[in-house]
């Protein structure tokens, strides 16, 4: 159950299920998640670090007392399966800001396993971005294609700062991956990526490390980004279509 898209009422039902006539539109009894759970199963809740302080503290009673009651009912169901939590938000930090109780938190953490950023999986293994991009291409296009996946390395690398953070993590991966199959470019939106390729323009330029072909074939590309057609760019650097298009090719 992914508890971000109920609002705190519906939780409460879809988790613990509730009487008919327990509030409007409860036309008949229904059951909730912790009773149709056996003995033996397991409750999956994503996105437990979204969930309101008071549903914490029902919740904490179930984990705590192994009992609960639907709501509109004062009778007492017994709940005696495994609770597992998951959330992309910092435990910690919700605890230190009030939103996440330490007795809802010791309860729920007989095991906790934290997954690694993308950005640490790929400082502790160098051939994991490229595993990653091998799988999300067969995804993709239906087959493997490893001109495909060292095209999007080559950009990525390319247009990303060396120590690229990647706050998104693989989600993020995966729409820059579909960026470069559909444009053969990602960096250039600074409000997806933080990073700017005109900056890296600039800096190469103004510090003199660009050769000829690589100046015209930036500069180039630049003006296209910006503007959207060859003969525009054509038309600003006074150099024939072909040659732009030449230019922009041996940049993506």
């Amino acid at each position: 159950m992914n508890l971000s898209q109920f609002s705190e009422g519906l939780i409460e039902s879809e988790l613990f299920g509730h009487c008919k006539g327990a509030f409007t539109g409860a036309v008949e009894n229904h059951q909730g998640l912790f009773e149709l759970c056996t003995s033996h199963g397991s409750l999956f809740l994503d996105e437990i670090g979204d969930l309101a302080v008071p549903i914490q503290i029902k919740l904490l009673q179930v984990l705590q007392e192994r009992v609960f009651s639907p709501v509109g009912s004062h009778s007492q169901k017994r709940f005696a399966g495994r609770v597992i939590a998951a959330t992309n938000r910092s435990i910690q930090d919700l605890r230190k800001q009030g939103n996440f109780r330490d007795d809802f938190f010791y309860r729920l953490c007989s095991d906790v396993i934290t997954v690694p950023t993308l950005q640490e999986r790929i400082q502790e293994s160098p051939t994991e971005l490229e595993q990653l991009i091998n799988l999300l291409v067969l995804r993709m296009t239906g087959q493997e294609s490893s001109r495909l996946t060292d095209r999007i390395i080559e950009t990525l690398k390319r247009e990303l700062p060396p120590e690229y953070s990647w706050p998104g993590n693989v989600r993020e991966l995966e729409q820059a991956v579909r960026r470069i199959l559909l444009t053969r470019h990602y960096g250039g939106d600074s409000i997806l990526t933080g990073h700017d390729p005109e900056d890296d323009f600039m800096q190469k330029f103004q510090a003199g490390d660009l050769e000829a072909k690589e100046l015209l074939s930036q500069y180039c590309t630049l003006l296209f980004n910006r503007f959207g057609t060859y003969e525009e760019v054509a038309r600003r650097t006074k150099l024939d279509r072909r040659t732009v298009k030449k230019y922009i090719s041996s940049n993506a």
